[in-house]
């Protein structure tokens, strides 16, 4: 569990760093200082939590080099935002988010090592950055639909702004799951040796049916009625939405790295 919990961990951290940059500085330093903490907190756990790797690897030192270093900007813009570099801000959190991504594709080329078919460590790359862009979009747009109690003033093309890049990285997991799920058919094998149409009818893959419903369909409809309701500028309702649907995202992620883990597939 402990490399379930470090890949949620680190892929939540970074993708709230990223998505970030997507909000407009009006929604005030405040929010952003919030937000910055928020993605520290969550990248210094996954330092803290961080196993040993499963299969030695080439890339994993590069991985926690990178992973240190977004940590560290993160931290020097939480402290920043507000007080002094105010015109480096933007420059800290893109250099963070830059950082953070070479972590999720030094990572994802790690774990590829494990895994056999074509194209696995493009697969895999792909399944960590939509996996970051959902937990990171989703978050983000949670909190900023809660900051409208606090800034009752704010325009609400700053949330629609977010929940429209939450809708097109839910769209894209959904992709990349398709496309995953689509290979394994032809080339995946469960530890067990089972093949994946043996799999997804067995009792064990209750946990793959959960990470689709929980992960993929309901942040789908979820992110329709999110739109509707900040469309018609109903932000308190968009938000309560919004709790649920990070919820789901919450449970299907996390259902993902340990199907990662036990079936050595990326969902």
């Amino acid at each position: 569990m402990s490399f379930v919990l470090f890949l949620f961990l680190a892929h939540l951290g970074i993708g709230i760093a990223g998505s970030l940059l997507l909000v407009s500085p009006r929604a005030g330093v405040k929010f952003f200082r919030f937000n910055a903490g928020l993605s520290a907190i969550f990248l210094l756990l996954a330092l803290a939590v961080r196993p040993g790797p499963l299969a030695p690897s080439a890339d994993q030192h590069i991985e926690l080099l990178s992973l240190i270093v977004s940590t560290g900007l993160m931290v020097v813009y939480w402290f920043a935002a507000g007080r002094v570099l105010g015109r480096f801000r933007t420059a800290l959190l893109s250099a963070t988010f830059v950082a953070g991504i070479t972590m999720l594709v030094t990572q994802a080329l790690s774990w590829s090592t494990l895994q056999t078919g074509p194209n696995v460590a493009l697969i895999t790359t792909a399944s960590f950055v939509s996996s970051a862009a959902l937990l990171g979009g989703s978050c983000t747009a949670m909190i900023l639909g809660h900051w409208y109690l606090v800034l009752p003033s704010m325009d609400v093309s700053l949330l629609q702004r977010v929940v429209k890049f939450h809708i097109g990285s839910t769209l894209i997991r959904l992709v990349v799951v398709g496309i995953v799920v689509a290979l394994a058919f032809d080339n995946w094998q469960s530890p067990r040796g089972a093949g994946f149409d043996r799999y997804i009818f067995s009792v064990e893959s209750v946990f793959f049916w959960q990470r689709l419903l929980f992960g993929l369909v309901g942040p789908l409809g979820l992110s329709y009625l999110i739109w509707e309701t900040a469309r018609i500028r109903a932000t308190q309702s968009a938000t309560g939405i919004l709790y649920v649907d990070f919820f789901t995202v919450i449970v299907g992620e996390v259902l993902a790295k340990y199907l990662l883990i036990s079936q050595r597939v990326p969902l």
